[in-house]
C-alpha cells in the first residue's frame, strides 16, 4: 500500500514507518518536527528512516491544509495514518489551543482531503486517557465522555470527527486507543525514558504521588504492529492497544535500576489532579479484529530501552528533559 503516515518523526511514528517498510509498504512521512521535545531526538528518527527504500519525508505541519492538498494532488494514496498529535496530559492545561488545532482541526484537515481524494482507509491514534474514572479493565464501549484534560477531550473530539466522515462519505475507520507506550528511542517528557536517563546520571528523579500508580505498559513494537493490522477494511471500530497487564511505577523504577546497575534517587511530589490513578486495556477487540496481543514482557521492554539508550548514550546525554 502507498501510506500516509504523519507524524512520522514522532516515537510511534518512527518505529511505524521501519515496520511497514519492512512489510513492503511505501511510506510518505510527513511531521513538523516542533519543540514540543527536544528536536535532536526526532532528527535523529528521521535520519535513521531517510535511508530506506519507499520512503519520502516533507517538514508539514498537519494544520496547513493547503501543502498537505500540494501531496495529495501528486500522490494517489490507499491509506492515511495519522498519528501527529499534541501530546501530554499536563502540557495540554497550560496550552489548550495548540492541542485543539493539530488534535483536532489537523485530524479535520486529513479528514476531508482524504474525502476529496478518494482515500478508502484511515487510522488515527487515540489516547487510553479518555477512561479516567472508569471501571477497569476499560473496554473501548465504555461512556467516555467526561475527559479530565484537555488533551483527553481533544482526541475525544477527533474520535468524533472521524465517525462523522464514516457514516457521511464511507471512510473506513480504524481508531486505536493506545496505553502508556515505551521502548527504545521513546519519547523524553515521559517516565520511562527520564528515569533512564537521570538514574544513570546520577541525577534526582522525580515521582508524582507514591509511585503506586499503576500502567498498563504497552511496548511500542507490539504497538506498531498493531497500528499496521489496522490497516485492514473495518467498517468503524475503536480499539485499545495495551499490555494488558498493569504494573506500578515503583516496578518500573526497580527494573529500570537493575539493568542500569545503579539505584534511584526519588523525590516524591503531589500527584496533579488531571492523572489517573491506574489504567488497564481490555484487549478483547484487538484479539477478535486483529488477532493481536503483547508480545514484549515489561522486562524484556525495559532492559531493550535501557539498552537502546547505553547504546545510544551520545544523544541520550544531549537531550532536555522536560515536565
Amino acid at each position: 500500500m502507498k501510506i500516509l503516515l504523519t507524524g512520522c518523526a514522532g516515537f510511534i511514528g518512527w518505529h511505524t514507518a521501519k515496520l511497514a517498510l519492512k512489510q513492503g509498504h511505501c511510506v510518505f512521512g510527513v511531521d513538523d518536527v516542533n519543540d514540543y521535545y527536544d528536536t535532536r531526538l526526532k532528527k535523529w528518527r528521521i535520519k535513521d528512516i531517510a535511508v530506506e527504500k519507499n520512503f519520502i519525508f516533507e517538514t508539514i505541519d498537519i494544520r496547513d491544509y493547503s501543502k498537505l492538498e500540494e501531496i495529495f494532488k501528486k500522490q494517489n494514496f490507499d491509506a492515511i495514518i495519522n498519528l501527529a498529535a499534541r501530546a501530554g496530559v499536563r502540557a495540554s492545561i497550560e496550552n489548550p489551543h495548540i492541542y485543539f488545532e493539530t488534535n483536532v482541526l489537523g485530524n479535520l484537515n486529513l479528514l476531508q482531503l482524504a474525502k476529496k481524494y478518494n482515500v478508502k482507509k484511515f487510522i488515527l491514534a487515540s489516547t487510553s486517557s479518555l477512561y479516567a474514572g472508569q471501571k477497569m479493565p476499560f473496554s473501548e464501549d465504555l461512556p467516555v465522555n467526561t475527559p479530565i484534560s484537555p488533551y483527553a477531550a481533544s482526541k475525544k473530539s477527533a474520535e468524533l470527527t472521524c465517525y462523522t466522515f464514516h457514516y457521511l462519505y464511507g471512510i473506513d475507520v480504524t481508531i486505536f486507543r493506545y496505553f502508556t507506550v515505551y521502548g527504545p528511542a521513546g519519547r523524553p517528557d515521559l517516565s520511562i525514558f527520564k528515569f533512564i536517563k537521570l538514574i544513570n546520571e546520577g541525577e534526582q528523579i522525580i515521582v508524582y504521588g507514591d509511585g503506586n500508580q499503576s500502567r498498563d505498559f504497552t511496548f511500542v513494537s507490539d504497538i506498531a504492529r498493531g497500528t499496521l493490522l489496522g490497516l485492514k477494511k473495518l467498517d468503524f471500530e475503536i480499539i485499545n492497544l495495551g499490555g494488558n497487564q498493569p504494573y506500578k511505577l515503583n516496578e518500573a523504577i526497580k527494573l529500570i535500576e537493575k539493568y542500569l546497575g545503579k539505584k534511584a534517587k526519588i523525590q516524591h511530589q503531589p500527584l496533579p489532579a488531571c492523572d489517573i490513578p491506574a489504567t488497564w486495556a481490555d484487549i478483547s477487540k484487538a484479539k477478535k479484529f486483529l488477532k493481536w496481543q503483547p508480545e514484549v514482557s515489561f522486562e524484556d521492554g525495559i532492559k531493550k530501552t535501557v539498552d537502546w539508550c547505553i547504546e545510544n548514550w551520545k544523544l541520550v546525554s544531549k537531550i532536555v528533559l522536560k515536565d
